[in-house]
């Protein structure tokens, strides 16, 4: 399953997001509201791929049995920041619906 939005490669700027997904308003600009979800998708991805990127780092650690155990902590904890932020974003990028 795609992690970023529909249509959208991983490596898309919140323009080209745009232009593939979004209308314009009558006077061709695009709504706020677009444009943050744009960004936020952006970012999600961005954060996303360093998430993997990490996650390679520490089972290559792991697999080359490295005594190296801060610089593990230290990949270990950026991991975890990434997790609540990707969470945060997330949320942030889903909409409020009073049921």
């Amino acid at each position: 399953m795609p992690s970023g939005p529909v249509g959208c490669s991983p490596d898309a700027g919140a323009y080209d997001y745009l232009r593939q997904n979004a209308t314009m308003n009558d006077e061709g600009i695009y709504n706020e509201s677009m444009l943050k979800s744009a960004a936020l998708a952006v970012e999600l991805e961005k954060l996303r791929q360093e998430h993997r990127d990490l996650d390679a780092a520490i089972s290559a650690l792991q697999a080359v049995g490295s005594l190296d155990q801060l610089q593990m902590q230290r990949l270990k904890k950026r991991k975890l920041f990434l997790r609540d932020r990707l969470a945060m974003i997330e949320d942030e990028a889903t909409p409020d619906i009073i049921a």
